[in-house]
């Protein structure tokens, strides 16, 4: 990559045209080094930087931290205290609770013992409608040992016949439901056990995937998946090396953002990962911005619905806006595309800040890639764009409708398959050997290929109206939070095989009070009233500007009950599985198709 100005710009990609209008595009720029292990990387830190902060998390009015030659020192005590018990691929370590500083520790010792770590959302446990999900994993992945944070917290999950036999390691073990094995007693290690070899093949972790579209699987994820999807990012973001990054994150370990990007990101490259234990919802924000106070990073991490929740706050708070942008280098997004207006505000409060705006960026990568193949990482790109192919990736760009191509992905970050699911493992690879993923993406500028690739939604969320006219949902769906924030938390684009789309929308319940919109109903939708009104006047607004029946939402239902975890119509990253609710409230469905419901907003002809 080369310097420019403050962004950085690849070499020229590599593209190749087939006869069948397939593209394929690869990136000449040479990978870095690559760690053997994540334990070269905790060594290399614990030798050049042993007092430096590695892991914080919250205690009290301050914080608990771990510089890395402690971190060093716990995670190979913990390494022989599971080597000495027999754990290994075949009984991994599951982790029941959320980010902790002894989940990174009990983390990194398993892999360090050559033990994968299955990292669950913590919902699954908590939640007793939720345990069929906690079932379903224990019964995946088989694990050897289970740890929680607090054994009398998780007491009815760890009840479960699942985790009979199975050994629990607690940090609190208080309360407990059964015998637990204290964490201190892992830290006093196994002088004993001797610790396998561990290399590139090495399985690191179990991660679930979503279970948006179907049953959870186990992603093998290998200690080379990791290892070179961080040098493919310090390729694209040479400025990683310019100085130790620091975070305050709260995003999930149990999955691949949080988890593998972010926390294996601190560590390759020894940065301080300060855990926030905060979220980007009502209740829980205030103690983001409370943790924002004490902590300034130099990059952060979230998904939109959490930089629109900051923005709003940075823009209250000149002594917090500083603060923030103070020594900020990057503004990361996944998980959708950063609505315009909350760009905006973000880059001219940088620039105000500090003078320059901080690099926005985002990217595309799943569980199944570790998880980024295609990254933005220089300032000519907006909302929604997902940049071009890391170091070491081949995309092949399949043609679809609408001069959008279905993408899909080979290199050494792609996972060799699902745990125990030879048939799902097959189908996910075409002939080929690249990951089918179902997402499309479409060139931002076909003749300047530097400009990257834009999202477009997912080719298996797309569906037909009765007339035969593809209606795009995905990017719909984004269109229309845009046009109805903030009332709407999600919406589910609706209208297979109908004569028009319509709407099922989840409501902000929060942002509907401040606006004196209450959410009120009966049997499963909102009753008519100044709420529907005001998401009529917004049908009709945009309707004016849709060019065909494809973007023209003509019907609109909100629901009082929010999508269900327990019933399986949430995933634990907070998606919705439109397959899952639809099925499950069809007779909500047809109340929206109906042609006489009062709690249904409809739009008439010519409208």
């Amino acid at each position: 990559m080369t310097r420019d100005g403050e962004g950085f710009r690849p070499q020229a990609m590599r593209r190749e045209d087939r006869p069948d209008g397939t593209v394929r595009l690869t990136c000449p720029d040479p990978l870095p080094p690559v760690a053997a292990h994540v334990g070269d990387w905790l060594d290399r830190w614990a030798a050049a930087a042993p007092e430096r902060v590695f892991l914080a998390e919250r205690s009290g009015a301050g914080w608990r931290t771990e510089g890395y030659a402690a971190v060093a020192q716990a995670a190979r005590a913990i390494a022989t205290a599971l080597a000495g018990r027999g754990l290994g691929p075949d009984r991994p370590l599951a982790v029941l609770s959320g980010n902790s500083v002894d989940h990174g520790l009990i983390a990194l010792g398993a892999q360090l013992a050559g033990v994968p770590v299955v990292p669950l959302a913590e919902q699954y446990a908590l939640i007793g409608e939720a345990h069929p999900r906690l079932v379903h994993a224990l019964d995946l992945v088989r694990p050897g040992m289970a740890y929680v944070d607090d054994a009398g917290r998780f007491a009815d999950a760890l009840a479960l016949s699942q985790l009979a036999g199975v050994e629990v390691v607690a940090s609190r073990v208080e309360g407990a439901p059964r015998p637990v094995t204290g964490f201190a007693e892992l830290l006093r290690g196994d002088p004993g056990a001797a610790l396998p070899a561990i290399g590139p093949d090495t399985v690191a972790k179990y991660l679930l995937t979503s279970g948006s579209t179907s049953a959870p699987k186990a992603v093998v994820t290998t200690q080379r998946m990791v290892c070179v999807n961080q040098a493919q990012i310090a390729a694209a973001l040479p400025f990683l090396a310019d100085r130790p990054p620091v975070i305050l994150d709260w995003l999930p370990w149990n999955h691949v953002f949080g988890g593998s990007h972010n926390f294996n990101m601190m560590l390759a490259n020894g940065g301080s990962l300060w855990i926030d234990d905060g979220r980007p919802v009502p209740g829980g924000f205030d103690r983001t911005l409370e943790n924002l106070a004490m902590v300034a990073g130099t990059l952060s991490f979230n998904v939109p619905v959490g930089y629109a929740m900051l923005a709003r706050a940075l823009a209250d708070d000149a002594a917090l806006r500083r603060r923030f942008f103070g020594e900020l280098d990057l503004v990361f997004y996944a998980g959708a595309a950063l609505p315009p207006e909350v760009w905006t505000a973000l880059e001219d409060m940088g620039r105000a800040v500090r003078g320059r705006a901080p690099l926005m960026a985002s990217s595309w990568g799943m569980t199944e890639t570790a998880p980024a193949c295609v990254m933005v990482h220089d300032r000519s790109g907006g909302a929604g764009i997902i940049g071009v192919p890391l170091p070491g990736v081949t995309v092949k760009l399949m043609p679809a409708e609408d001069g959008r191509h279905e993408l899909r992905v080979a290199g050494p970050n792609v996972m060799p398959g699902y745990l125990g699911a030879p048939q799902a493992t097959a189908a996910g690879f075409d002939d080929e050997g690249f990951l089918v993923t179902g997402d499309a993406v479409r060139f931002v500028d076909p003749d300047r290929l530097a400009a990257g690739l834009k999202f477009d939604g997912r080719v298996s969320e797309d569906f037909k109206l009765m007339t035969g006219t593809w209606v795009r949902a995905a990017a719909l769906r984004l269109e229309v939070l845009a046009w109805l924030a903030p009332l709407a938390a999600d919406v589910v684009i609706c209208g297979q095989d109908r004569a028009e789309v319509g709407l099922l929308v989840v409501p902000d319940r929060a942002a509907c009070a401040a606006a004196g919109l209450a959410v009120d109903g009966g049997e499963g939708l909102v009753a008519a009233g100044p709420l529907t009104a005001e998401i009529g006047r917004r049908m009709r607004a945009a309707a004016g500007r849709a060019t065909g029946s494809a973007g023209r939402v003509a019907r609109a239902a909100v629901l009082v009950d929010p999508p269900s975890l327990a019933a399986g119509e949430l995933t634990a990253k907070g998606n919705i599985n439109i397959r899952k609710l639809l099925d499950r409230r069809a007779g909500l469905l047809a109340r929206l198709y109906a042609a006489d419901d009062p709690d249904v907003v409809r739009l008439e002809a010519g409208q």
